[in-house]
């Protein structure tokens, strides 16, 4: 990486310096140039006054001052004219300089703070933490790359356990400190050094803690085959507008991801194939605007998945042909305004999904093709006043799924092709599908 920038310093030299014609060249032409600029004014002006003369009555001879005298004007105006031509090159030329300087500069620091994340020392590594922080504000046309370096040190072998072999001394504060920078870096949109819209990638992060809260995503941010094994990542109140975020196939072990009070509008979020065995990510009280957040495939054996007082407006939530083995995904007293919440081909073979007091007016959720064969699907106190609840072809041989409590004022509830072979329901005060 230094080789590249060293590279690239080097290449300001041909990009700011003008192209210059040899001096024995320019000499010589600026020479006949003005010989041939100064006769052809002076020819302009002596038939100019020769005509002045003859019109006169009686006429006169031309007088040779005269001439001379408008010769030497027009050729002092030219001159002014080139004089202020060869100032505005000199400025260019000293301009250059100045750039030239300025990146050799930045380049050096770019250096000294490389091999200062390299040093085995954790405080010599944070001062390289910071110091290119300060060179990603100072360099934009350089920003993303130092942005690059931050994340590559994230993405680097870590070992969490002080205990185990690998571990390496103040290497979690150094990896805190970088996601501190990162998120400061993000809680300004219009901020001339925003990072908001750059390029962030965490790709096979082991995350055992950092805190993003408040932050302002407009790119793309990649935490794909990430880890998050302990701690808290932090994302609450965070707002997601246009940006594409990748959890695919991130692992969530242990700690807790909180996306509390975030703000979805337009993004793509993507947890496809992502596994959740212990940790708990939550969404509650998380505004669903529009934009699509994927679960897709991804496999539920522990941990929670919270959407507790979270509004769905507009935006498509998917769980398509996800495996719910153990854990649970929680969808207490949530408000489905409008959008898709989407379960197709899922497989409930453990675990819990609750809807427990949520309010459906206008969104559709889908069960469609889903299997029950052991899990706990809860609708208990939950109001379907309009909108769509689908469990089209569902198979329920096994598990319970529970609608006690819950109201229905307009709500188009859907069996058609489901099949009832050992499933325990509670339906509540809604009507009994036939086959059930």
């Amino acid at each position: 990486m230094a080789i590249s920038i060293r590279r690239k310093r080097e290449a300001p030299r041909g990009r700011y310096t003008p192209n210059l014609w040899p001096v024995w060249i320019v000499a010589p032409v600026a020479l006949i140039t003005a010989g041939v600029v100064g006769w052809a004014i002076y020819n302009y002006a002596y038939d100019h006054f020769a005509q002045a003369a003859r019109d006169q009555t009686p006429a006169k001879p031309v007088d040779i001052n005269d001439v001379l005298k408008a010769t030497v004007t027009a050729l002092t105006l030219i001159g002014a004219v080139l004089a202020g031509l060869y100032a505005y090159r000199k400025q260019l030329l000293s301009e250059g300089d100045a750039h030239r300087a300025d990146a050799s500069q930045l380049a050096d620091r770019y250096t000294t703070a490389v091999e200062q994340l390299g040093h085995a020392e954790a405080a010599v590594r944070l001062g390289g933490v910071y110091a290119l922080a300060r060179l990603a504000d100072d360099w934009q046309e350089q920003r993303q790359v130092c942005i690059d370096v931050l994340c590559a040190y994230l993405r680097m072998p870590y070992e969490p356990d002080p205990t185990a072999a690998g571990h390496k001394a103040g290497e979690r504060e150094v990896r805190l400190t970088i996601i501190s920078v990162i998120r400061q870096h993000l809680q300004d949109p219009d901020a001339s050094a925003a990072w908001c819209t750059y390029r962030l990638d965490f790709t096979g992060t082991v995350f055992d803690g950092g805190n993003f809260s408040g932050s302002h995503f407009r790119g793309e941010v990649t935490f794909s085959g990430a880890t998050f094994s302990g701690g808290t990542v932090d994302f609450k109140e965070a707002t997601f507008s246009g940006a594409t975020v990748d959890f695919g196939r991130a692992t969530f072990s242990h700690g807790r991801v909180d996306f509390g009070r975030v703000t979805f509008s337009g993004a793509t979020v993507g947890f496809e194939r992502a596994v959740f065995s212990g940790a708990i990510v939550g969404f509650g009280r998380a505004a669903f605007n529009s934009g699509t957040v994927a679960f897709e495939r991804a496999v539920f054996s522990g941990g929670t998945v919270e959407f507790w007082e979270a509004t769905f407006s507009g935006a498509t939530l998917g769980f398509g042909r996800t495996a719910l083995t153990g854990g649970a995904i929680d969808f207490d007293q949530a408000t489905l305004n409008s959008g898709e919440v989407r379960f197709a081909r899922a497989a409930f073979r453990d675990g819990t999904v609750d809807f427990e007091r949520a309010v459906f007016s206008g969104a559709t959720v889908a069960f469609e093709r889903a299997a029950f064969s052991g899990a706990t699907v809860g609708f208990e106190g939950a109001a379907f006043n309009s909108g769509t609840v689908d469990f089209r072809s569902a198979a329920f041989s096994g598990g319970t799924v529970d609608f006690g409590s819950a109201t229905r004022s307009g709500c188009t509830m859907g069996f058609e092709r489901a099949t009832f072979s050992g499933t325990t329901f509670d339906w509540g005060p809604l009507p009994i599908p036939s086959g059930a």
